[in-house]
C-alpha cells in the first residue's frame, strides 16, 4: 500500500506514478482473440461447442443445449428464499424508477425561416448483455444492464454468461427472469462476444454488446465494436474515499476493502486531512483483512494497487480527486453537496458518512455499470441513452427552401460539389 503526503519533495512524482500504473493484465490476448473471433465467424455453433467444453469444462450434447430452457429459470427463481427473491425485487424497483426518470422526450422546434425542425429517440431492436460468471456471479450486474436496456423499449435482450463444469448460478437466472429476460445461454469469453457480434445458426446477431468480463471479453468487445456499439472497455473496480477524523476509521477500511474485494487489480485510495486518522484507517484495515473471507484478493489489491494519500486541505484533495477521475467517489465529508460541487470527474458519487458505495453496487438505483481507468474524464455510466438512437429530421415547405436554399448553394459551390448545390437550385423559384 502507498503512503503518499502532498507536503514531501517527491509527491508530484509518485502520485504520476499512481496514475500511470497499469492495472490491467500485462498478457497480450488481442491474437488469442482474434482466433477465438475468427473460429466462431467461420463455424458457428461448432466453434462455440468446441471451445464451451475447452474453456468451461463441460460439453454440451449440441448447439441446443447452449440455451438454458424457460423451465431452467423457472425452476431457479422457484428455489430462491423469498427473502432474497424480496431483496432482488427491491433492487428491480428501485433500479426501473431511476432509470425510466432519464427517458428523454423527443423534440419539434418551428424555425423562423419556414422548416420544421426535430429530433426523434427509438431503441435498439437487439442488445446481448455479458454477465461474468468466474471469481463470482453478479445477479446484481443482470438487473443493472438489463432493465435500462427494457425500460428503453429494446425489443430482444440475449445473455450470456460461462457456466464452468455447465453449472448455473441460481440467482443470476432469478434475476434475468425478474428483468425480462428470457434468452440465456451457457456460453462465456470472446466466443460469447463473437456470437453475439456475428451470430451463428443458434444465436442470432445483436446491435450492442453491455457487461464486464475479464481480459478476453474486454479485447474482443474492442474488436468487434463497429460491427456492433459496445458499451466500454471496463477495467477493474476502483473507489476514491474522501474522509476527514470524524468519522469511524473502522467504516472507511471496509469501504476500501469492498472495492478490493472485486479482484487483484482492484483499487482503494483514501484522500484525509489527518495523519492519525490515515494511521487509524490502514490499521483497521489490517484487522478487518484478518476476518475478511475474500481476505487473499483484498489483501493482494490493497497491497499492489491500495493509497493512503495526506492533504494539506480539501482544495488539494478535490483537485487531485479530478485527476483520478475515479468509477466510484465517496465523500464522508461534513457538507458532501458542497464537496460534490468542486469534483467534476467521477462515474457516481455516495455522500455523506451513510452512503457506502456498496449500497450504489445493489438497490439505490443509479447503474453501476461505470466508467474505469480514469476514463470518467470523458465517459459516463451505462443508463437508458446506452439503448437509444437519436434521429433528427427536417421538414421544409417551399418557401422555407427559399429562404435558405440560396445559402446552401453559395455552400456547396465554394465546396467544389456542384451536384449537391444543383439539387437544391433546381427546387428554387
Amino acid at each position: 500500500m502507498m503512503r503518499l503526503d502532498t507536503r514531501d519533495p517527491g509527491f508530484a512524482a509518485a502520485f504520476e506514478s499512481l496514475l500511470d500504473t497499469a492495472r490491467e493484465t500485462t498478457a497480450k490476448v488481442d491474437a488469442a482473440v482474434g482466433e477465438i473471433i475468427n473460429a466462431v465467424r467461420q463455424e458457428g455453433d461448432a466453434a462455440l461447442l468446441r471451445l464451451t467444453a475447452r474453456f468451461d469444462g463441460w460439453q454440451p450434447a449440441d448447439a441446443a443445449a447452449l440455451r438454458v430452457t424457460a423451465a431452467e429459470i423457472e425452476a431457479a427463481a422457484a428455489g430462491i428464499e423469498p427473502s432474497l427473491l424480496a431483496a432482488l425485487d427491491l433492487a428491480a424497483e428501485r433500479i426501473e424508477r431511476f432509470h425510466r426518470a432519464q427517458m428523454p422526450g423527443d423534440l419539434e422546434i418551428p424555425d423562423p425561416a419556414g422548416l420544421t425542425l426535430g429530433m426523434r429517440w427509438t431503441p435498439l431492436d437487439a442488445v446481448g448483455l455479458y454477465v461474468p460468471g468466474g471469481k463470482a456471479a453478479y445477479p446484481s450486474s443482470v438487473l443493472m444492464n438489463a432493465l435500462p436496456a427494457r425500460v428503453a423499449g429494446v425489443g430482444r435482450i440475449a445473455m450470456v454468461v460461462p457456466t464452468p463444469g455447465g453449472q448455473l448460478n441460481p440467482l443470476v437466472l432469478a434475476a434475468a427472469k425478474r428483468a425480462g429476460v428470457t434468452e440465456v445461454y451457457r456460453i462465456g469469453g470472446a466466443q460469447a462476444v463473437a456470437a453475439l457480434a456475428w451470430g451463428t445458426a443458434t444465436i442470432a446477431p445483436v446491435d450492442r454488446i453491455v457487461g464486464p468480463g475479464n481480459a478476453y471479453v474486454a479485447e474482443a468487445k474492442r474488436q468487434v465494436f463497429g460491427r456492433v456499439g459496445i458499451d466500454s472497455i471496463a477495467g477493474p473496480s476502483e473507489v476514491v474515499i474522501l474522509a476527514d477524523a470524524s468519522n469511524d476509521p473502522r467504516l472507511v477500511a471496509i469501504d476500501l476493502l469492498a472495492q478490493a474485494e472485486h479482484d487483484e487489480s482492484a483499487q482503494a485510495i483514501l484522500l484525509t486531512d489527518d495523519a492519525g486518522f490515515a494511521d487509524a484507517v490502514v490499521a483497521a484495515v489490517a484487522a478487518e483483512l484478518e476476518i475478511l473471507p475474500r481476505a487473499a484478493i483484498a489483501g493482494e489489491s490493497w497491497r499492489r494497487h491500495g493509497a493512503v494519500i495526506l492533504v494539506r486541505d480539501w482544495e488539494e484533495a478535490f483537485a487531485l480527486t479530478n485527476r483520478l477521475a475515479p468509477e466510484h467517489l465517496e465523500l464522508m465529508l461534513p457538507d458532501p453537496r458542497a464537496a460534490m460541487a468542486k469534483v467534476r470527474h467521477a462515474g457516481a458519487a455516495f455522500l455523506g458518512r451513510h452512503c457506502p458505495e456498496a449500497v450504489g453496487d445493489y438497490v439505490a438505483g443509479p447503474n453501476h455499470v461505470l466508467p474505469t481507468g480514469r476514463t470518467a474524464r470523458f465517459a459516463s455510466g451505462l443508463s437508458v441513452f446506452d439503448f437509444l438512437k437519436r434521429t433528427t429530421w427536417v421538414e421544409a415547405s417551399e418557401a422555407g427552401l427559399q429562404a435558405i436554399g440560396p445559402a446552401a448553394v453559395a455552400l456547396a459551390e465554394a465546396e467544389g460539389l456542384q451536384a449537391h448545390g444543383r439539387s437544391v437550385a433546381l427546387r428554387l423559384r
